[in-house]
């Protein structure tokens, strides 16, 4: 089955998800759901208890949900509970919470727009845009975003070519990619900017993102000029890519006598840039 992930918004609040082309369905994750409804910071054990209760009323619900690998706050995939459209709406009628009637149509919002934009791909990209500019982000930064995407795609692809799983994979070739030109794992580099569920990538300046194009852009480069046929090989030529970028990020430090990659996200660009103009 072909599957897409996600990360979707519900009044600031990440919700992952991911999108069966075959099915046709976009899939919830249980755990996100929850502590959007109620607020815990705690939804597993709260999802936990939930089940053992809905178990023992002799529900069926619960038996229902399925599980996907989704990507957790440490950058990697762990498989994970989660609700097709119909089962969380069946869950959200249990969750006593005040949010659930505006979530139940944020539901449908979500299920419609992806609809629209299998017909119509620019769709999307125009959705992108008008959230990243909600959220205060710069349309300068946005076109660095967008390039970022498509550059990204088009490694993926390669890999997927060479034979790279998804997953693990590709989560492994990824670090390698970004320690070698940033000097961080995924998971130290999201530490490095305090960052929990927010993506990485959603929270770099534009000068790490350019960056971290070029070793991606570079890795795709080699990869399709060297051919590998193992993921050893990929796993090589993906450090190659991110040393190329690595040296352009020394260069630049040493001629500028700054740090390139920055403790700053978005959060703290944005509250710079709110203060600038007080």
């Amino acid at each position: 089955m072909d599957k897409k992930t996600a990360i979707k918004m519900f009044e600031s609040k990440q919700v992952r998800t991911i999108w069966d082309e075959t099915e046709e369905k976009w899939y919830f994750s249980v755990t996100d759901v929850i502590e959007v409804l109620t607020g815990t910071d705690r939804p597993r054990k709260y999802w936990n208890d939930l089940k053992n209760k809905l178990r023992k009323e002799g529900s069926e619900l619960s038996e229902k949900i399925g599980q996907l690998k989704m990507e957790a706050s440490d950058g990697k995939s762990y498989k994970t509970d989660v609700a097709e459209t119909e089962q969380l709406f069946r869950l959200i009628q249990i969750i006593p919470s005040p949010k659930a009637e505006p979530f139940k149509l944020w539901i449908a919002k979500v299920a419609r727009e992806r609809i629209d934009e299998i017909s119509d791909p620019e769709i999307g990209i125009d959705r992108l845009m008008e959230t990243y500019l909600k959220k205060g982000y710069s349309k300068e930064w946005i076109n660095q975003r967008l390039k970022s995407i498509e550059v990204r795609k088009e490694l993926t692809d390669e890999w997927e070519k060479r034979g790279v799983k998804k997953g693990q994979e590709f989560a492994i070739l990824t670090d390698e990619i970004t320690k070698a030109w940033s000097g961080f794992t995924v998971t130290q580099y999201k530490k490095h900017k305090e960052l929990k569920k927010e993506g990485l990538r959603d929270n770099m300046t534009n000068l790490e993102l350019v960056l971290n194009m070029l070793a991606e852009a570079t890795t795709t480069e080699i990869s399709k000029e060297k051919k590998p046929s193992t993921f050893f090989q990929s796993k090589n030529i993906a450090k190659q890519g991110g040393t190329i970028a690595g040296n352009t990020r020394r260069e630049i430090e040493a001629k500028t006598g700054k740090k390139v990659v920055s403790k700053l996200s978005a959060k703290t660009l944005l509250e710079n840039k709110i203060k600038k103009l007080q």
